[in-house]
């Protein structure tokens, strides 16, 4: 069941994309493009080989999947299909397949990573947070999500990935795997030591 107010918040961003069309490849390209972005960002903080930031990586998976089942939990208590499969008139901009729209999973993807990168790294992080909320609004431009889909996939990305930033360090076995994984990294590819100054 729907209500008026998430239904008029809807309208109300929607609606944007017809007043601002010029703005519309931008909000097509965050809401598509922005996981792929958020991806090649782990994979360039996990080529650093800085341990810092391939923690930083790994508890951003491991938030990643835990608010993933957790949305899919929430999905099964609760549903309705997209705003373009209920409502008349409303700016579709991407195609999308009709089936379950709450939560939303991108901005669970987007907020489980954004703030797994802020919590790390809280100068930089804040530049991911801004932009995971682009991606959150963008869904909602674009006509797949309501409002209500984008409000719970937050709080689930978010939840997720502060529980994740306080056990993470407590279990020993991915310190294990990340020094095993850095060890065997060592014997591919050694990373040169500069030699100290005679």
């Amino acid at each position: 069941m729907l209500f008026q107010w998430d239904i008029d918040m809807f309208r109300t961003i929607n609606d944007l994309g017809k007043q601002f069309t010029f703005l519309n490849p931008a909000a097509v390209f965050v809401a598509e493009y922005m996981l792929y972005v958020l991806a090649l960002t782990m994979l360039v903080y996990w080529f650093t080989r800085s341990s810092r930031n391939r923690m930083m990586v790994i508890q951003a998976g491991l938030a990643v999947v835990l608010a993933e089942i957790i949305g899919k939990l929430a999905g099964k208590f609760y549903e309705h299909y997209q705003p373009f499969a209920v409502l008349p008139n409303v700016n579709k901009l991407l195609n999308h397949d009709i089936d379950n729209s709450f939560p939303s999973d991108h901005t669970i993807l987007f907020f489980s990573i954004s703030v797994s990168f802020w919590l790390v790294r809280r100068k930089g992080g804040w530049l991911w947070l801004a932009l995971a909320c682009c991606g959150a609004v963008s869904r909602v431009w674009v006509g797949v999500h309501y409002p209500i889909d984008i409000a719970v996939g937050t709080l689930i990305g978010i939840i997720s990935a502060l529980f994740i930033y306080w056990l993470a360090p407590k279990l020993g076995i991915i310190r294990r795997f990340l020094a095993l994984y850095e060890k065997m990294e060592q014997r591919v590819l050694p990373v040169q030591r500069k030699s100290g100054s005679m």
